[in-house]
Order: structure tokens, then C-alpha cells, then sequence
């Protein structure tokens, strides 16, 4: 199985907001960064691709199958870490455990005792004492505790210091070692990707963008810096988005040949981050 999730001219719509036929791969045994703005749709399709919300149009397949038939198979292979706390405040961790641990048939105490010691998760005390990234790492340590295959994050890192973003990164990294699991992170913090992303996902305003490589962006994408006196109504059809200023103008290009080709030496081209690559995406031609 090459890809273990599947969407295929899915939507959705709100009042408001749309996903419009969006069609996305995951790739099993890979981590694929899924980005966008707050409100582009992210958290809207984790939930689809979790049952929580049905799309009005298309089709969707974990690992293979479909949640009309497959419901109870698919999420008993799927860890999910979300971003706000799901356990009931006045219980503490032992009893949160004691429910959930009931739900899978592949629960092991022994993972789960590893990873409570990792964490130093306290066992006796209520969730409402737990600080956010307390309440994160319980949430993953459960996740890891029924051998998930697929790890589904979103905005996990949301909020959270930078040690404990830092630490939580690195915890992920040594996950994806073994090729034995999928993760598919969800964050507007594009910079957690950095050390961890294989894929990157890039939805905006309910409709995906693209999916690449995370190596292959930067060969594709670049900032490309210089004067006003080079724009022009050719020029600028190069360009996705540019920023002027009085010292000169910043744009974002997908074409860096014909960028070259037509500057030359006159412009200076330099690698995006993803965060580049959203400002200016989200900023579009209508400001170019």
C-alpha cells in the first residue's frame, strides 16, 4: 500500500467556507507536513479524514478502506494528537488509561508505561492540573500505546514553548526511524517541519495547493529580490505575488528559469521558506 490515506474530490461546505474538490495522498511510512493559514481548512479535513465530519461530495480511504464499511478496523490503527484537550478534566491519567485502553485490542500497558515514564506524566493527578504540553504528551503517549500505524497531529505544537516544541520534534523523529509508521502533521508553524517533513501539503482557502517533496520546493520556489525599474506587465507575469517597497521589490516565483533568463544578474534569487511560499500564495496576483 503506497498511499495510507486517500481523498478524492472531496467537499465540504459551511457558511463561508468550502473545501472544493480536494484530492491529496499520503504516502505510508513517510511524515507529510500539512500547511496552511488558520482557517485555509486544515483542521476541517483532519476531521473528515477522522470521520468526525462527513463530506457532502467524494471519496476517502484509510489504509485502504472506506468508514462506511471500516470504521472500527481504520481507527484502531490510527493515533490522533489533537491540539486541545479531548480527556474528561476531573479524571486523572489512570483512569483516562483504563477507558481507553479498553477500546483497543492491540493496547499494550508495557508501551504505555514506557512512555509515561518518558514523559513524566503523573499518574494520579487530574487532567486539569496538566499544563498544556502535559495534556500533549498524554495524548501521544496514549497515541503510541495501541501501536498505531498512523499518527494524525493537528496543530500539536500550537501554543507550546520552545523547549517543549523542540523536545515533542525530536520525540517524533526518532518515531519515523524504524519506517514502521505514517505521520501526518498539521501546523501553521511551518518551522516544525523543518527536521521532520518528507512531504509538505499546502492547502489554502479549502483548496489544496500542492503536494511535494519537501527537497523538491526549494528547487521549484524562489525569492527573487530587486528593483523597481525591472517590473513591467511582462515581467511580472513571472511572478505568483510581489511586494513593492521604496527600495525595490520581493516576489515569489515558481518559474526560476525564465526568472534567470529574463533578469539575469540583476536580481538576486534566493531560497523560500514555506513560510514565504504561504505569504505569498495567500497574497496572490491581485497584489502583484
Amino acid at each position: 500500500m503506497e498511499n495510507i490515506i486517500e481523498l478524492r474530490n472531496v467537499n465540504k461546505s459551511f457558511k463561508g467556507f468550502q473545501i472544493q474538490n480536494l484530492s491529496m495522498n499520503v504516502k505510508q511510512g513517510f511524515v507529510t507536513g500539512f500547511i496552511g493559514a488558520n482557517g485555509a481548512g486544515k483542521s476541517t479535513t483532519i476531521k473528515m479524514i477522522m470521520n468526525l465530519l462527513k463530506p457532502d461530495q467524494g471519496d476517502i480511504h484509510v489504509f485502504g478502506m472506506n468508514y462506511a464499511t471500516h470504521e472500527k478496523a481504520i481507527k484502531e490503527r490510527i493515533g490522533f494528537v489533537f491540539d486541545e484537550n479531548v480527556f474528561y478534566e476531573g479524571l486523572t491519567l489512570k483512569e483516562i488509561k483504563r477507558i481507553i485502553a479498553r477500546a483497543y485490542k492491540r493496547w499494550d500497558e508495557q508501551q504505555f508505561r514506557y512512555y509515561r515514564e518518558l514523559f513524566e506524566l503523573p499518574l494520579n493527578k487530574k487532567m486539569k492540573t496538566f499544563s498544556k504540553g502535559m495534556k500533549m504528551k498524554a495524548s501521544l503517549a496514549i497515541a503510541l500505546s495501541h501501536h498505531a500505524e498512523l499518527i494524525i497531529m493537528d496543530e500539536p505544537t500550537s501554543g507550546l514553548d520552545p523547549v517543549f516544541r523542540r523536545e515533542l520534534l525530536t520525540i517524533l523523529h526518532e518515531l519515523m526511524l524504524t519506517g514502521e509508521k505514517t505521520l501526518f502533521f498539521s501546523t501553521h508553524i511551518t518551522t516544525d517541519l523543518n527536521r521532520i517533513a518528507d512531504y509538505i501539503s499546502f492547502i489554502q482557502n479549502g483548496q489544496l495547493i500542492f503536494t511535494k517533496e519537501f527537497y523538491a520546493i526549494e528547487e521549484e520556489y524562489a525569492v527573487v529580490k530587486g528593483g523597481l525599474d525591472l517590473l513591467d506587465r511582462e515581467t511580472e507575469k513571472e511572478f505568483i505575488s510581489i511586494q513593492r517597497a521604496n527600495t525595490g521589490f520581493e516576489a515569489l516565483t515558481s518559474n526560476i528559469e525564465a526568472v534567470r533568463t529574463i533578469f539575469g544578474n540583476t536580481v538576486l534569487i534566493e531560497k523560500p521558506s514555506l513560510e514565504d511560499i504561504m505569504y505569498y500564495s495567500k497574497r496572490g496576483k491581485t497584489h502583484a
